[in-house]
């Protein structure tokens, strides 16, 4: 029997069971029993993607039985002391795969330091491990987020060569000209950085349908204010394969099985 794209994808992962998921989006993993590389330590410990994970390496922040340690690819075993900024790491046991969606005036980040509302906090209650976004909407912005303490997952589903499709809805403050929807589509320059929609479709006068794959930081916001508009309201529907549907602002759900293997299938 051919494998499922999950089951394919987590090849290295011993035990994890997806389709078992509890109501919170959870699932369960067997312990590791040998040396890992730290850069994977630190993406099952939920604290960041592998990707991630490597830079915070090199930045001298993580240390292991007390000693600081830059390189990557050095080996932990079980019961090694992992630190990243003076505070200890564990091994997840259990993994989490949450949908929200996001009102706007709340901030995807682990912290503030202007103490605005995090959308984090809006996870239920239960979960006690550290979930970390998958990708962000800005402050503003609501809709789709992910959230997951799997550093496989985020950086799968984070990197661009997933080439997953994410689906706006985007209300601008006047109406939209053709001018603007055309440059968009065939490719804008805005401060030196191209920006290019994969689809864009009319919703009335002020109202677009707009589809990235790459998704750069405030993509849409920076091409609307290069002409000059303003955007209301930027409302994510789609993440590749899995829709908002009638999840409530500020609501959370656990991604099915399904959707765990469709957005780890190729791309």
């Amino acid at each position: 029997m051919r494998p499922t794209g999950l089951s394919s994808y987590r090849k290295n992962r011993d035990g994890l069971q997806a389709r078992k998921s509890a109501a919170i989006g959870a699932a369960p993993v067997r312990a590791e029993k040998g040396p890992i590389r730290l850069q994977v330590f630190l993406a099952r410990a939920g604290f960041a993607s592998r990707r991630a994970a490597e830079g915070i390496i090199a930045e001298g922040r993580v240390s292991v039985n007390g000693k600081t340690i830059t390189t990557p690819g050095e080996k932990v075993v079980p019961g090694d002391t992992v630190l990243v900024d003076g505070k200890g790491l564990h091994l997840e046991k259990r993994l989490y795969y949450v949908a929200l969606n996001k009102p706007p005036l709340y901030l995807c980040s682990l912290a503030d330091p202007e103490g605005r509302r995090l959308a984090r906090d809006l996870l239920p209650g239960e979960i006690t491990e550290r979930l970390y976004n998958v990708g962000r909407l800005d402050y503003r912005s609501s809709g789709l987020v992910f959230f997951t303490n799997d550093g496989y997952f985020a950086e799968r589903v984070s990197h661009p060569r997933s080439a997953l499709v994410k689906e706006y809805l985007v209300e601008a403050a006047g109406p939209v000209s053709d001018e603007c929807i055309r440059a968009f589509m065939e490719g804008v320059t805005v401060e030196g950085i191209r920006y290019q929609a994969k689809e864009i479709r009319r919703e009335g006068r002020r109202g677009l349908r707009v589809s990235l794959i790459e998704g750069k930081n405030r993509e849409i916001r920076r091409v609307f204010s290069h002409f000059h508009l303003h955007p209301e309201r930027i409302h994510r529907i789609r993440i590749g394969p899995v829709l908002i549907g009638d999840l409530a602002e500020g609501k959370t759900r656990p991604l099915t099985a399904a959707e765990l293997d469709a957005l780890s299938a190729p791309s």
